[in-house]
């Protein structure tokens, strides 16, 4: 059953997004040549520990770390460590916080010094094909019309939309219903409804779009190799344009 928010249940959840958006905006702002993956996690979990919150990825499943932090052919679910990150890296931070008894969930791919012209597009493309998919997060259409909006637009650009993961429907869980791929046809899956609340996030590979997980049961990474990039946000769908609830400045 996919869950419907009432008013006292999305200013929990607004409080939640915008602590998640500080978040990987602290994040972004960390990823530079010479820092760890580890140390950006543990700046992150402080950060969200100072702000009465929980890392909604601590522990989860399992997982052993408050962000996924994955770099250049690393699509999601890198777990941080000792890597230092490099002049050209390009690197996608997802983080999740939970207050009031709601999740938010966002995420995004940023550049690690001077970057090839190739992976700034790529960085771009996934970015800009969260916005034509959210286009259609409204009530009249259904979740395959975000699908299909974001599939076109990445597709359009010579790049391909990882199959394997999908977004999701986020609030007391993590991962709630509907899944929220990022392929398929148009006109198929629930209807969209006011009080929806939905993680949206694009995952594009440079090449194909199919993908392997590593022997520690998380790490997922393109099967050819070459990079991939993730862009992500909590939507609220409302009666008329959507509500980005993950907003920080400048993502």
């Amino acid at each position: 059953m996919i869950a419907i928010k009432n008013a006292r249940q999305l200013d929990a959840m607004r409080k939640a997004c915008k602590i998640t958006a500080a978040a990987r905006a602290l994040a972004g702002e960390m990823v530079r040549p010479g820092i760890s993956t580890k140390q950006i996690d543990k700046a992150v979990h402080d950060f969200i520990v100072g702000q009465g919150a929980k890392p909604s990825f601590l522990n989860y499943h399992g997982f052993p770390a408050s962000t996924c932090i994955s770099v250049n052919s690393t699509v999601i679910h890198g777990i941080p460590g000792g890597y230092v990150l490099k002049e050209g890296d390009i690197v996608s931070v997802d983080v999740g916080a939970y207050y009031e008894g709601f999740h938010g969930d966002c995420a995004a791919t940023f550049p690690c010094g001077q970057i090839s012209a190739e992976a700034q597009r790529l960085i771009d493309v996934t970015k800009r094909s969260f916005f034509e998919g959210i286009r259609f997060a409204a009530p009249g259409h259904r979740v395959s019309d975000i699908s299909h909006a974001i599939q076109t637009y990445v597709e359009s650009n010579g790049f391909s939309v990882v199959r394997s993961f999908v977004g999701h429907g986020v609030g007391a869980q993590l991962h709630e219903e509907p899944e929220v791929p990022n392929f398929g046809n148009p006109g198929r899956g629930p209807r969209l409804l006011p009080g929806m609340t939905l993680a949206i996030e694009p995952m594009v590979n440079a090449g194909t779009y199919e993908v392997r997980v590593l022997k520690d049961q998380w790490t997922t990474v393109t099967a050819d190799g070459k990079l991939s990039a993730h862009y992500e946000n909590t939507v609220l769908i409302t009666d008329g344009e959507p509500e980005i609830l993950t907003v920080a400045e400048g993502l």
